[in-house]
């Protein structure tokens, strides 16, 4: 026989066992050049720069 619990593990416990699991929003700051939400350390994606050069060629700045 395979292993078997002996007892049934409490919601408390478990919950502290899956804390670390939990999702978080992604930091966004505001871009230098445009002042657009962005992710930190990415590229623009309104504008196309990343630390002040243009990296991404955009065909409709906004």
């Amino acid at each position: 026989m395979g292993a078997v619990p002996k007892r049934k593990i409490s919601r408390h416990r478990r919950g502290n066992r899956r804390q670390h699991l939990a999702l978080t929003a992604p930091v966004l700051v505001k871009c230098p050049r445009c002042s657009k939400p962005m992710r930190a350390h990415y590229a623009c994606k309104a504008c196309g720069t990343y630390k002040g050069r243009q990296v991404l060629k955009i065909s409709q700045p906004e």
